[in-house]
């Protein structure tokens, strides 16, 4: 059974554009280098409600898959140094959410 992950990152208020931009030039260029991209159904900043935050869901197999994943995300040098040890300092809070499909309606 397939395996949603919601991962929203709330930022300190001020700090998104350098966020963005590192995201940009750094976050999700390694990530597609890396091949990672592949599991991701996609990022996105809120815009109401709760804003300042980072939001992006990705797609697994199962949490073998999952697991899998991250730990080769977080042994890439790229990603962690070039982009990660950047990034954390801008972060408030973490949340990660484990979803799976409900039995009715589409599903990405």
């Amino acid at each position: 059974m397939a395996i949603y992950e919601l991962r929203t990152y709330t930022l300190y208020v001020g700090k998104m554009s350098e966020a963005v931009k590192l995201y940009t030039e750094y976050g999700f260029p390694a990530m597609q280098r890396a091949g990672f991209d592949k599991k991701l159904l996609g990022y996105f900043q809120g815009d109401t409600g709760t804003i300042n935050q980072l939001l992006h869901l990705w797609k697994f197999d199962d949490d073998a898959d999952r697991r899998a994943h991250w730990a080769a995300v977080y042994a890439n040098t790229e990603f962690i140094e070039g982009f990660a040890a950047r990034f954390r300092p801008l972060v408030l809070s973490q949340e990660v959410k484990l979803l799976t499909a409900a039995p009715w309606g589409p599903h990405p």
